[in-house]
């Protein structure tokens, strides 16, 4: 009866130590802090595996070993040469003193608002002494891709950047990490995820791109202007050119035509008298129907050739 009695408290004793959270169990990936009360006892516990803690008194409190992500809302900033855009960044981070971590933050809902000042204020702080083409521009010694259409017109003209943008994000996590370091928290990286121009901004730079666009397309059209003149003023003087040539010929064989029939003509008239009348004959009619006509009116003396012809037709 007794030894009955003694196992039945002893299953009763741990049935009420499992039931009241007497033991807990730490993962890998996790560091735990107990309170009591509300307060941490103890140090942070970070071996994994099964561990001790007073039941109904003492609560346990899980933080993460591993590291965490935080991701920035977008946040309107001015550059320093008074250019508004949006910044989206992002970091990374972890916690490196749990027990204070829990003090000062106690959660990671928490630690992400406190990331947000911090890294927020030192991202406009950086950005407020860049230019847009620092922010922009990875590095300050890359080069930048450039439109050859745009560039042989002087459209747009790069400008030089004494920084880039990973020199920024260096300089934000430089000035952010300190502060983050009494919470707790070590920043790991921060990063500018996207920058974008504010739409006003973007309309004044569509309107420019517009403008040098219409620069370039103006620039074609007088170089194909000019080109067309060149070619227009080309051919009118090819044809000219070939027109004379041809005039040329054409006289020149006029010419030899003529000539050999002015020799066909006097090998003709040489001949005999009766080629001769023959050949004066036919001038004649052509000279008569070259002049007259039907309604021609013509005057002749008696003594004219042209006369003593027709008045022997006439007869």
């Amino acid at each position: 009866m007794k030894l009955t009695t003694i196992v039945a408290a002893i299953v009763a004793l741990f049935l009420l130590l499992v039931l009241g959270g007497a033991f807990y169990t730490v993962r890998e990936t996790e560091v735990v802090i107990l309170t009591q009360f509300g307060r941490p006892v103890g140090d942070p516990v970070s071996e994994p595996g099964l561990h001790w803690k007073t039941p109904f008194v003492q609560d346990v409190n899980r933080l993460e070993k591993r590291v965490l992500e935080f991701d920035g809302p977008s946040t309107r900033m001015t550059t320093k040469d008074k250019t508004y855009i949006e910044v989206d960044t992002f970091a990374r981070w972890r916690i490196v003193d749990a027990a204070t971590f829990f003090v000062v933050v106690q959660d990671e809902r928490s630690a992400q608002s406190r990331l947000e000042d911090i890294i927020g204020s030192e991202t406009r702080a950086a950005v407020a002494s860049s230019d847009v083409v620092e922010v922009v521009r990875a590095d300050k010694n890359r080069t930048a891709a450039v439109d050859p259409l745009a560039q042989a017109n002087n459209a747009s003209q790069l400008r030089t950047a004494n920084r880039g943008r990973l020199e920024i994000e260096q300089e934000i996590k430089t000035a952010s990490a300190p502060k983050l370091l009494p919470l707790g928290i070590e920043l790991l990286d921060v990063r500018i995820k996207r920058v974008n121009y504010t739409p006003d901004v973007l309309e004044g730079i569509h309107k420019r791109m517009i403008s040098e666009r219409a620069q370039i397309a103006q620039r074609f059209r007088s170089e194909g202007e000019g080109e067309a003149a060149r070619i227009l003023g080309k051919k009118e003087r090819d044809l000219r050119e070939i027109e004379s040539v041809a005039y040329r010929s054409v006289q020149q064989i006029r010419g030899t035509a003529d000539a050999e029939a002015a020799r066909i003509y006097a090998e003709a008239y040489d001949q005999s008298p009766e080629a001769r009348d023959f050949y004066a004959f036919l001038k004649t009619l052509e000279t008569y129907r070259a002049v007259l006509g039907r309604d021609t009116n013509l005057v002749l003396s008696t003594d004219s050739e042209l006369f003593r012809l027709l008045h022997q037709i006439g007869k």
